[in-house]
């Protein structure tokens, strides 16, 4: 049985551990978050799409705090986090500290594959380094490859293994050597000439939806000034059977990937002197949304004669997107503070985030009630759960500003 390693046991690398052990490999997970480890020893998922049921059944698969539990592995993929620094430049410390550790424990011929988003030419320039200064030689006695995560989390159309795994390695032989090891857990492998290019494909696919929403989030904002509902324009527009793709506005972007992994190439490319003019309109556009839903909030407060310090404000999903408990880089945590900071009182509702932190302030969930709703004098939809009864929300609460187009509309209903 193929001893294989993943590094990062998060939304990304614990179902690949899983789908790697479920293809026949013998897994070991290695994660610094010493409580997951013990989540995951006692059986239990903290991974949305990844079940109790399935951590506990998966018995060739075990998870360690320690590194030198790898020493026998032939791959070891690593997928742990690569967040923007507050400056809005990458950070890849992370991945930095995963290589360090490796070093000391990676034996001859391993293939080591990178999953986590980097900017172009990182594997390159930062992982390749770091093995070399360390005795390795890439190519010869080690294996380097790039291959970006495609982890969408709460699709259930997809599994991990169904979804095209594009794999670019540092040179062919280390393209070859990953390729051998990921097409036994993968239907498919897509290779490109190289890790750069394999660093570009995930960049491509989120910044081409970073800057599609950014164009649609525009037009919501022009369509309501024609008092037009660009949900009805979009849907007409799909209608179109070539050369139109549907894409929807929102309070603003979340998760890991969009709001992020764009910034990774704009950065990149402005260090080599190329512009990406339509990358950082998009980002202006898309980071300017919750200042609109503020906005709005406002208008129809007023419109029924509320100022905002007086205000009760339900808000409705927290999570970044429908059916997940993630919330990061939610809107939700703009749009609340700038409500906060306008002096409205604020309750919120979703079924998959008990506790939601809004700076210096905690909240809980509330059950959502007819009565809770009718209490309040705005209620906020800002992402949509399969869980909510919306036609409830539109008929009892006072005024409702959907973000998400979640309900039929009717009166006191205001779509973005």
């Amino acid at each position: 049985m193929t001893e294989t390693g993943v590094v990062g046991l998060g939304y990304v690398g614990l179902p690949l551990a899983l789908a790697m052990e479920g293809a026949g490999h013998d897994v070991v997970g290695v994660e610094v978050d010493a409580s997951k480890v013990e989540d995951l020893r006692a059986g239990r998922s903290y991974v949305n799409d990844v079940t109790d049921d399935e951590v506990a059944e998966a018995t060739d698969f075990r998870a360690t705090t320690d590194y030198s539990a790898l020493a026998e592995a032939s791959l070891v993929s690593v997928c742990v986090p690569t967040p923007l620094r507050k400056t809005g430049t990458p950070d890849v410390s992370y991945v930095v500290d995963t290589f360090e550790e490796l070093v000391g424990v990676l034996s001859e011929g391993t293939v080591v594959v990178l999953e986590s988003t980097v900017y172009p030419g990182c594997t390159e320039e930062v992982i390749v380094p770091i093995l070399e200064e360390n005795g390795f030689t890439v190519g010869e006695d080690i294996y380097v490859a790039f291959s970006p995560e495609r982890i969408d989390p709460g699709n259930e159309e997809y599994g991990p293994t169904e979804i095209p795994k594009v794999l670019g390695g540092v040179t062919d032989a280390c393209g070859d050597a990953a390729e051998e090891h990921y097409s036994t857990v993968f239907d498919e492998v897509v290779r490109v000439d190289s890790a750069t290019e394999a660093e570009l494909v995930k960049l491509l696919e989120n910044t081409f939806r970073a800057v599609n929403i950014g164009m649609i989030n525009e037009l919501a904002t022009v369509a309501d000034e024609f008092d037009a509902d660009i949900w009805n324009v979009v849907d007409a527009a799909s209608t179109k059977p070539f050369g139109f793709m549907p894409f929807y506005p929102g309070p603003g972007l979340g998760g890991h990937c969009i709001p992020i992994d764009p910034l990774y190439l704009s950065w990149k490319a402005n260090e080599k002197g190329a512009e990406t003019r339509f990358i950082d309109l998009a980002d202006r556009v898309n980071r300017s949304m919750p200042d609109h839903v503020v906005d709005r909030i406002t208008e129809l407060l007023n419109e029924n004669r509320v100022a905002v310090p007086d205000a009760e404000v339900l808000v409705l999903g927290v999570a970044y997107k429908p059916d997940v408990s993630d919330t990061r880089e939610s809107p939700a945590y703009d749009v609340m503070e700038k409500l906060r900071d306008r002096g409205a009182s604020l309750t919120y509702h979703d079924p998959h985030v008990p506790v939601f932190g809004v700076g210096d302030e905690t909240y809980e969930s509330r059950e959502l009630t007819p009565e809770l709703l009718a209490s309040h004098d705005c209620t906020v939809i800002l992402t949509d759960h399969s869980a909510v009864d919306y036609a409830t929300v539109a008929e009892n609460a006072p005024v409702v500003f959907d973000t998400r187009n979640a309900t039929d509309g009717g009166d006191g209903v205001e779509k973005l």
